[in-house]
C-alpha cells in the first residue's frame, strides 16, 4: 500500500511539473485576449436574433390590431343591418383575435425587455473586456521584462562561473606591471641624457639664427652698417705710418 501511495504521489508530482512547464502565462494571456475578442461577434449575433424577434412580434402585433379593428367594424355593421347571425360570427372571430393580440403584446413586452437587457449585458461585457485586455497586456509586458532580466542575470552568473573575474584581474595586474617597467626604463633613459649640453646647443642655434637674420637685414638695407670708432681708425693709421718709416731707414 505504501508503494502505491508513493507511486501516486510521484505521478501527481510529474503531472504538476508537466502542467507548470506547459502553462506559459504569456501565451495563456494572449489566448485569453483572443477569446474575449472572439466572443464579441457571437454576442452581436445573439443580440441581432433577439432584435429580429422583437421586429417580428411588432409586425404581428400591428396585424392583430388591424384584424381587431376590422372585425369590430364588421360586428357593428352586421348589427346595424339586422344580421345578428353574422354579427355573432364576427364577434367570435373578434374574441379570438383579441386573445391572440393579448398574447402577442405579452410576448412583445418580454422580447423588448430581453433586447434591452442584451444591450446592457453587451455594454458591461465590452467594458470588462477592455479592463481584462489592459490587465493582460500589462502582465505580458511584465512577463517579457522578467524574461529579459532573467537572461541578463544568467549572463552575469555565467561570467562568474566561467572564471572571467579571475582572468580579468590577472590580465589587469600584468598590464600594470608592464606599464611600471616601461615607465622605469623611460625614466632611466631620460636621466642618461646630458640636458645641459642640449640646452647650450639649442641656445647657440638660436644665436646663429639671430645673426643670420641680422645679416639679411643689413644686406637689404634695413639696418645701417655700424661705423668704426675714430680713435681706433687713428691708431691704425699711426701703426701704418710707423711701419712705413721703419722700412725706409
Amino acid at each position: 500500500m505504501a508503494i502505491w501511495d508513493r507511486f501516486k504521489r510521484a505521478m501527481r508530482s510529474f503531472a504538476g511539473w508537466f502542467v507548470s512547464s506547459v502553462e506559459d502565462p504569456e501565451l495563456i494571456l494572449e489566448q485569453n485576449v483572443r477569446d474575449l475578442n472572439d466572443q464579441v461577434p457571437k454576442m452581436n449575433e445573439s443580440i441581432a436574433m433577439v432584435r429580429a424577434n422583437v421586429t417580428l412580434l411588432e409586425k404581428e402585433n400591428a396585424k392583430y390590431k388591424a384584424e381587431v379593428a376590422d372585425l369590430t367594424s364588421k360586428v357593428k355593421a352586421a348589427i346595424q343591418a339586422g344580421r345578428d347571425d353574422l354579427a355573432a360570427s364576427y364577434a367570435t372571430q373578434l374574441q379570438a383575435e383579441k386573445a391572440a393580440l393579448a398574447r402577442n403584446e405579452g410576448q412583445l413586452t418580454t422580447a423588448r425587455a430581453a433586447y434591452d437587457k442584451a444591450l446592457t449585458v453587451k455594454k458591461v461585457f465590452l467594458k470588462e473586456k477592455e479592463r481584462k485586455t489592459q490587465e493582460a497586456m500589462t502582465a505580458i509586458r511584465d512577463a517579457r521584462r522578467a524574461k529579459w532580466q532573467a537572461k541578463v542575470a544568467d549572463s552575469l552568473e555565467s561570467f562568474e562561473v566561467a572564471g572571467i573575474d579571475a582572468t580579468h584581474d590577472e590580465m589587469v595586474r600584468k598590464v600594470e606591471e608592464q606599464t611600471a617597467v616601461n615607465e622605469a626604463r623611460m625614466q632611466m633613459a631620460l636621466e642618461s641624457v646630458d640636458h645641459q649640453r642640449l640646452d647650450i646647443e639649442e641656445e647657440a642655434e638660436k644665436i646663429r639664427a639671430q645673426e643670420l637674420v641680422k645679416q639679411f637685414k643689413m644686406d637689404m638695407g634695413l639696418v645701417e652698417t655700424p661705423a668704426e670708432p675714430v680713435a681706433e681708425i687713428a691708431a691704425e693709421g699711426q701703426k701704418t705710418i710707423g711701419k712705413k718709416v721703419e722700412i725706409k731707414g
